[in-house]
């Protein structure tokens, strides 16, 4: 088995491009990834996987690790960001090359499942309904009554946890990201922390408690604002704070000083990248992004975080590829806690794939076939092309 191509290709996802990676070997066997990236280079990545390509082709896909590294090594001076995930990405295709060549799962390659399942948190609730809602063909987010009844939702559909943003629903509804130049770049945390109490008590009534908030700050909050926002959040009975911060002392200092555990890392790329933050006692959760580190540089994160005692949860907000792959990772760890899962997403989104994930009570089946368990369809993928014709 040699790789014959690799290719990038595009799809309009609504309010972000789904980025995948196909790299197809002389006997057509199909090692498929995702890399979307919506908040960086798009156009990068192709770029990045196109520079990189001579490297691959015309190798056998097999040895990943090994080609990973030549890869690393041809990078070396510009780590992180868009080449890591470029990386990642092609890591992730050989993989499934690998496992199919196998007929194994994926997980197969590293040991065997730990679990059969895993469960589920249904994330940015809410806040796809304040800022896609069109997109996604879901309802506006138009009032807290709204909020109330998307509440209901989350505990009708089995659902133990969900995770929203700073949500600000209304005729126009806003998602606050000040940290990312949207919805108010001179926002206060008192502001924050007033808009996320009126939210969490409109959800509180729709669960009736039966489902635990997460709430994920972001880059939005210095650490004194994060720890603020936490006292006043103590009595949601939190999951936990999710917080981004770039120094591990200060994240520390949230962790040590918030009410609720604190989950952290979902920007992080590699050991190299978390060990400071674990070493610093920074997070209760190591958020871990599958599809942005590569299936096994995940996994030694995974096994780094459980030396120092901590879980690990996939930062999963893609499409059902990218869900099979951290559904995966999950099977491979033995320290996952739970796995995010957007609910509310394009209309289209299962008839991109050949299987769809297998939900019941709000957990996750983990999937058993060859490689990743799933295919795209190239067909739907084109309908939705992006940037739009």
């Amino acid at each position: 088995m040699r790789v014959a191509s690799l290719e990038t290709l595009f799809c309009d996802a609504g309010w972000r491009p789904w980025i995948f990676l196909k790299a197809t070997a002389d006997d057509g066997t199909v090692g498929w990834a995702e890399i979307t990236d919506s908040h960086g280079s798009p156009r990068g990545l192709a770029g990045i996987v196109e520079d990189l390509a001579p490297l691959i082709v015309g190798r056998d896909p097999r040895p990943v690790e090994a080609i990973y590294w030549d890869l690393y090594r041809a990078t070396r001076q510009s780590p992180g960001s868009v080449i890591a995930k470029a990386l990642a990405g092609i890591e992730n295709a050989l993989l499934d090359l690998k496992a199919k060549a196998l007929g194994v799962p994926v997980y197969e390659l590293f040991g065997g499942p730990t679990r059969d399942s895993i469960p589920m948190y249904w994330s940015h609730c809410g806040t796809t309904r304040a800022r896609a809602w069109e997109a996604t063909g879901t309802p506006k987010l138009g009032s807290y009554e709204d909020v109330t009844a998307l509440g209901r939702e989350v505990v009708e559909q089995g659902f133990a946890a969900f995770k929203t943003n700073v949500v600000v629903p209304g005729e126009e509804p806003r998602v606050l990201m000040p940290g990312f130049n949207e919805g108010g770049g001179t926002l206060q945390a008192a502001e924050i922390a007033d808009a996320l109490v009126r939210l969490l008590e409109a959800f509180e009534e729709g669960t009736g408690g039966a489902a635990r908030p997460i709430v994920d700050l972001n880059f939005n909050l210095e650490p004194e604002g994060c720890v603020r926002v936490a006292r006043v959040l103590e009595p949601f009975d939190l999951l936990w704070l999710e917080v981004d911060l770039f120094d591990p002392g200060a994240l520390a200092h949230v962790r040590h000083v918030a009410p609720m555990p604190v989950c952290s890392g979902e920007n992080l790329y590699g050991s190299r990248d978390f060990r400071p933050y674990l070493e610093a006692g920074g997070m209760d959760v190591a958020s871990v992004d599958v599809i942005w580190n590569g299936f096994h540089q995940a996994k030694k994160i995974a096994d780094l975080a459980e030396t120092f005692e901590v879980n690990c949860a996939p930062h999963n907000y893609y499409s059902h590829l990218a869900t099979f792959i951290s559904a995966q990772w999950c099977a491979a760890i033995p320290n996952a806690r739970i796995l995010e899962y957007d609910v509310d997403d394009v209309p289209w989104r299962d008839e991109l794939v050949t299987a769809t994930p297998e939900i019941s009570a709000g957990d996750l089946r983990i999937p058993s076939r060859p490689g990743w368990g799933v295919e795209l369809d190239e067909d739907v993928l084109r309908a939705h092309a992006w940037p739009a014709p």
